[in-house]
């Protein structure tokens, strides 16, 4: 990468570090195994429609053997409100079988046994990894990331693999963690889809994205 470029992304990297010091995890969970369901349960819904949703389930269902052994119908209702609750029950069910069968009941800690999980791909490891476990092993890319990494100019890929190559490979590992939460911040509080927020910007002079809004007044 030139040296311009690189130039680029650490002002990048610095004005995103500064405007969210303090961005997090918003789904609420106190172990990998709840943060897990989750993020399972996040796919085409809301952080805050997934925490109304968990402060019950996660004092229902404690351990993995909890959600392995209920009945399907009786969780696909207690997870309803979360969208496509079918399939994520399914996922959810199958996961956690395969954490009692070959993982004693704990939820594993690396990027390969993760993604063996069903229902679970890389942008859910990698929220369990960095979150729960400290591990940087990639970058979560979702929607607001993909959104955020190609108005950037930090990818020009279309798919959420891709993206987070070129992020792992723009980015340094050190970074992975933090960043992967900043961008998330960034594209949910200020560069949303339709509208983003660029008076309140704070990357603004180093965006030139075709969707820029122009200055109000």
């Amino acid at each position: 990468m030139a040296t311009d470029g690189k130039r680029r992304i650490s002002q990048i990297l610095r004005a995103l570090a500064r405007a969210y010091p303090d961005a997090r995890c918003e789904l609420e969970h106190r172990n990998a195994l709840e943060l897990l369901v989750a993020t399972i349960l996040s796919a085409q819904c809301t952080d805050e429609r997934v925490n109304a949703v968990t402060r019950n389930l996660f004092r229902k269902y404690r351990s993995a053997a909890d959600y392995a052994r209920a009945p399907e119908g009786e969780l696909e209702k207690d997870i309803r409100p979360t969208g496509f609750y079918r399939a994520k029950a399914r996922s959810i069910r199958a996961a956690c079988r395969m954490i009692v069968e070959e993982f004693g009941g704990e939820v594993p800690q690396t990027m390969e046994e993760l993604i063996r999980l069903p229902g679970v791909a890389r942008k859910t490891a990698n929220v369990v990894l960095g979150t729960a476990f400290g591990a940087a092993a990639g970058i979560v890319v979702d929607t607001h990331v993909l959104r955020v990494a190609r108005r950037l100019g930090l990818s020009r890929a279309e798919t959420p693999e891709k993206v987070e190559q070129d992020l792992m490979a723009a980015v340094p590992r050190a970074r992975w963690i933090a960043v992967s939460h900043q961008l998330i911040f960034h594209g949910r509080y200020c560069c949303k889809a339709r509208k983003p927020l660029c008076g309140e910007c704070p990357v603004e002079e180093l965006c030139a994205s075709e969707d820029k809004q122009p200055p109000s007044g």
